[in-house]
C-alpha cells in the first residue's frame, strides 16, 4: 500500500513515494507543468508504475491557518486528481515544508542549481513524511 505525496506549485509539481509497507517517504521526482492533461498522465503513470493507493497534496494555508489563493489553486487540484485517477486524496498543511528542504540542502552545502532540481520533490516527500506519521 504505497502513497504519493504533491508538492503543486505553478511551474512543477514535486513528487514523492512512500515504501511498500506506507512508513518512509522518498524523493522521486519533478514533474515540469506543460499541461494539465501532460500532468495527469504523468502522475497517472507513476500511480501505475509504483501502486499508488492515496495521494497527499500539500495544503500551503497562511500562518494564521487560513487558506489563501494559492491554497485554493490547491484545493482544486486535488480535486481534479480525485476525478482523474479514481483515488482517495488527502490534503496535508504544508507550511514551512519548501523553507524546511532549503535549510536541509543548505546544510549540506548542496549548491543553488542543484537545490533548484531537487528542493520541490524534497517537499513532496516532507509532505509525505507529515502525513504518514500521522496515521501512527
Amino acid at each position: 500500500m504505497r502513497s504519493m505525496g504533491l508538492d503543486y506549485g505553478d511551474k512543477t509539481i514535486g513528487v514523492a513515494v512512500s515504501d511498500e509497507l506506507g512508513w518512509t517517504a522518498q524523493g522521486l521526482e519533478v514533474i515540469r507543468r506543460r499541461s494539465q492533461a501532460d500532468d495527469l498522465a504523468r502522475l497517472q503513470a507513476i500511480v501505475l508504475q509504483y501502486e499508488v493507493t492515496e495521494i497527499v497534496v500539500g495544503l500551503p494555508k497562511n500562518m494564521n491557518a487560513t487558506i489563501g489563493p494559492r491554497g485554493e489553486l490547491c484545493l482544486a487540484f486535488a480535486e481534479t486528481l480525485r476525478h482523474a485517477l479514481r483515488l482517495p486524496v488527502h490534503m496535508w498543511d504544508e507550511r514551512l515544508t519548501t523553507v524546511a528542504a532549503q535549510r536541509t540542502l543548505l546544510e549540506a552545502d548542496v549548491s543553488r542549481k542543484k537545490r533548484k532540481q531537487v528542493v520541490d520533490k524534497m517537499a513532496a516527500a516532507l509532505i509525505l513524511e507529515g502525513y504518514i506519521n500521522s496515521k501512527r
